[in-house]
């Protein structure tokens, strides 16, 4: 195996090779555990591929030297909706239900759904879910929800996540 440099930054690759650059066909792992499986050139997405998410989201397109085509872009996201960017029928200010209460319905008088889970994921006491993971708001730290390290958070992001997401609280 030539090392490529990849190895240091926790990033892999599998697939063709031309003059010792990603070329053609291939699978890319990022450290985060996002994978992109692909038409490859010069070392870049080019070509038709995928990206895939750790939490089974996925984002579908045509790339032209690593940019996406607007007009050829598709987000799946983990539950299955498909993303439309005209006409977007779900949590709009008009409709605020989640998509699994749209497939399934609402729940009795009463019962609230806090989120598109059911149920929702148990948060760490003191601890926010932004979305992609947990937030520790003591050491700036956002989580993946297997607890791995994704960033640190910067001042903006903080002050967003303690006004805006779920916080970890004693049942």
């Amino acid at each position: 195996v030539v090392p490529t440099g990849m190895e240091y930054i926790g990033s892999s690759y599998e697939g063709d090779r031309k003059n010792g650059r990603m070329e053609g066909k291939g699978e890319y792992r990022f450290p985060t555990g996002t994978k992109y499986i692909g038409e490859m050139r010069d070392g870049t997405f080019h070509g038709k591929g995928t990206l895939f998410f750790p939490n089974g989201a996925k984002y579908e397109a045509e790339w032209e030297n690593g940019i996406a085509k607007r007009e050829t872009e598709k987000y799946t996201f983990c539950d299955g909706l498909e993303y439309e960017s005209e006409d977007w029928p779900y949590c709009d200010v008009l409709d605020r239900r989640f998509y699994t209460e749209i497939c399934h319905g609402l729940k009795p008088a009463g019962r609230s759904q806090l989120t598109n889970e059911e149920p929702p994921k148990s948060i760490p006491l003191g601890w926010y879910d932004c979305g992609d993971g947990y937030y520790d708001p003591e050491s700036r730290v956002v989580f993946d929800y297997e607890r791995q390290f994704l960033r640190n958070a910067d001042d903006e992001e903080h002050e967003w996540i303690v006004k805006n997401c779920r916080k970890g609280v004693a049942d």
